[in-house]
């Protein structure tokens, strides 16, 4: 009896059961003894094949491009480049026929569809105050003056147009010559009264003699706006930036390509000068020695200082001699690599046009060829106008 009205209650269950399409149980158990499965006959195991479409017309061909109107995405950002004046003419209290500004940059690196940066980069070429091992295609056009920085800097500006000058003072190495404080500064006077452009005054590396040598010229240079190259973490850097508030210069911040050192230095900084007077430096890599990766520190220094970073919103110096280094610039080596006059100065603005679009503000170079290049690759970058690529589309099959 019971069996029956188990059977009775199950073919209920199914009844209900075929009013639905799906039904969810919840706590359920259930108990099998066999399982058997029916497969009626007649079902296909096999699904047709689908239906193949005919394919389209090999003669038909597109008669025009599809038309679309593109609009520059336009971002604006939290952050923005403090500008830094370097050299002061007379009514600023120097002797220079000029000053320049960098920096002030509100924008990615020539972002011309946002905000166009107020000041162009610039370029400083190298002079030394000593006579110095130079690579063949630099040398033969300075050779007639390499023992003598006043000609040296007079030929840079008046035959090579240079807008400031660096003058790197490697005689004060205690390894070198040991020049004292008081003859570097007699020499940084007489370039002054030679040239007229804005002057970048740079050490010999040594912390100590550097930091003595910038006191003096700096008392020397009183009010010419110097930019002092360059202050390091292990140098004293309440005495160096006393010298250059009290006598009105900037100074160079110099790292190694690491931005937690950057922005530790420049922090440093900050207890004694004014962020208007801080230009930043975290190491120039040539091609083929690291330019990737001096590229990637500059383009994230500059990025973040747009978003906000205050203590990276600084312009940035390139020491773009540094592509010199590079034995490929300047060594002799198989015709296939083509003559090095060529070579050495397309080394060294390649290095530049890098670091140029990582939003470098001031560079520091050597070769003339290099630096006319670069000045020409700004103006077009700088212009806003279209530029002409069927002139460079097949600049790979180009023979010079």
């Amino acid at each position: 009896m019971a069996e029956k009205e188990n059977k009775e209650d199950f073919l209920n269950l199914l009844n209900l059961l075929t009013k639905f399409q799906e039904i969810e149980l919840e706590d359920v158990e259930m108990e099998f003894g066999d399982l058997e499965l029916w497969l009626q006959s007649g079902i296909p195991t096999v699904l047709p094949k689908a239906k193949r479409l005919a394919p389209p017309s090999l003669k038909a061909k597109p008669t025009s491009i599809l038309q679309a109107r593109f609009t520059s995405p336009i971002e604006e950002y939290p952050g923005q480049v403090v500008e830094v004046r370097l050299g002061a003419t007379k009514n600023e209290g120097g002797t220079r026929g000029k000053s320049i500004t960098i920096g002030g940059e509100k924008s990615p690196p020539f972002y011309l569809f946002e905000t166009p940066p107020p000041n162009p980069p610039i370029i400083s070429l190298d002079v030394f105050d000593t006579k110095i091992p130079l690579a063949k295609p630099v040398k033969m056009h300075f050779n007639e003056v390499l023992e003598d920085p006043v000609a040296w800097a007079k030929l840079a500006v008046d035959k090579y147009g240079a807008d400031m000058i660096t003058l790197h003072l490697i005689s004060i190495d205690p390894l070198v010559k040991d020049t004292s404080p008081v003859e570097a500064a007699r020499t940084v006077e007489q370039v002054l009264q030679a040239v007229d452009v804005p002057l970048v005054i740079g050490g010999c590396g040594d912390p100590k003699k550097d930091l003595e040598v910038f006191e003096k010229v700096a008392e020397v240079g009183a009010g010419e706006r110097f930019l002092l190259s360059s202050v390091t973490q292990d140098m004293d850097i309440e005495r160096a930036c006393a010298a250059a508030k009290k006598h009105g210069h900037a100074v160079l911040s110099f790292t190694p390509m690491d931005l937690n050192q950057a922005r530790q230095l420049n922090r440093r900084l900050y207890d004694f000068l004014p962020k208007e007077q801080i230009i930043m430096d975290t190491t120039t890599a040539a091609l083929g020695y690291g330019l990737d990766y001096a590229f990637t520190i500059m383009e994230r220094a500059r990025l973040a200082a747009l978003m906000g970073d205050p203590e990276l919103q600084h312009p940035m110096s390139s020491g773009t001699t540094n592509a010199w280094a590079a034995r490929e610039a300047w060594k002799k080596m198989d015709p296939q690599w083509g003559s090095r006059e060529f070579r050495g100065p397309i080394w060294e603005t390649v290095t530049a046009v890098t670091l140029l679009l990582a939003g470098v503000d001031l560079f520091m170079m050597m070769h003339p060829a290099a630096v006319k290049t670069l000045k020409d690759v700004i103006m077009r970058l700088t212009s806003g106008k279209p530029g002409t690529p069927e002139k460079i589309a097949n600049w790979v099959t180009t023979k010079i």
